[in-house]
């Protein structure tokens, strides 16, 4: 059942390059299998801590083969498909083999800046055209346009393969209503590492994470204990990790959680452009604070 695959912590992985700008496949094997080691519920791949508007289209296919290949059926994985061009969108669905995919992550239409019902007519015809269940992806801070809890729900109500939102708005009263007034099983996840363990408290079913990435077995422990009604010890795991969840996005995702793992030695601290390597300063930071966090650098 979907809802069980998409209940707990996901993880929006990376995408490892070497020096060259390559691809480096060895790092995303080790990281894939640290994810599965440690507890990690589900991958999200080629969603935004992807780097994904940097990949071609090819890129994007080997990635999706070589971690579907590297977890060989050992937990789900949702594939991001989104876009813009609602005709492009829907053709990729339409024709697209997506064996060993469990679900799709598609984004609120970028740059175009639609209307509300603009935003429903576009998911409506990906619901239409999908055959694996989908997820709404509202993160305004990135596409410049928030889909609202009405128009959310209006999704969920009529489209029964539309089954969960990853909600990174950070509006509060808005995830609430969306909450209170969702079908039962329709499901809301938390875009946001910082806010995960307070929308747990109001409803929400868990996380795609982007600390995750480093820190699958904590964060994965931190969501399951707001899940049981632990909301003391996950408080506990939330608050120690609030501080370097802050320097994650100081400036820009992923660039933070690359300093973390490149500081961890999982791979080479390496974007593609426009995307930049952390600043000294905030790496010396991610580097201290781990330090104190007793992690191995």
């Amino acid at each position: 059942m979907i809802n069980n695959k998409l209940t707990g912590m996901g993880v929006a992985l990376i995408t490892p390059f070497k020096n060259d700008e390559s691809i480096d496949f060895d790092a995303l094997a080790r990281l894939v299998e640290h994810q599965i080691k440690n507890g990690t519920d589900y991958l999200v791949v080629c969603g935004t801590t992807a780097e994904t508007p940097t990949l071609t289209e090819q890129e994007k296919e080997a990635i999706t083969s070589f971690v579907i290949q590297t977890a060989a059926g050992r937990l789900p994985i949702v594939l991001g498909v989104g876009g813009n061009n609602t005709k492009a969108v829907v053709e990729k669905l339409l024709t697209s083999d997506f064996k060993g995919i469990d679900a799709i992550l598609s984004v609120t239409p970028y740059y175009n800046k639609p209307s509300q019902e603009g935003m429903y007519q576009h998911f409506a015809a990906i619901a239409k055209a999908s055959r694996l269940p989908v997820i709404l992806y509202n993160v305004p801070g990135r596409t410049g346009v928030n889909m609202s809890a009405e128009t959310t729900l209006r999704l969920a109500k009529e489209f029964s393969n539309i089954v969960a939102v990853k909600e990174a708005s950070g509006n509060f009263p808005q995830i609430d209503d969306i909450i209170k007034n969702k079908p039962k099983d329709f499901m809301v996840i938390s875009g946001d590492d910082g806010i995960t363990f307070p929308l747990i408290t109001l409803g929400a079913v868990g996380v795609i994470s982007v600390i995750g990435n480093a820190f699958p077995r904590e964060f994965s422990r931190m969501v399951r204990l707001s899940l049981q009604g632990d909301y003391d010890n996950a408080r506990q795991i939330h608050q120690h990790f609030n501080e370097l969840i802050q320097l994650l996005f100081v400036e820009g995702n992923p660039a933070g959680v690359k300093s973390m793992l490149a500081v961890m030695g999982y791979i080479e601290n390496k974007l593609r452009l426009p995307l930049v390597p952390n600043t000294i300063t905030t790496y010396e930071k991610i580097r201290i604070v781990l330090n104190e966090l007793n992690i191995k650098c």
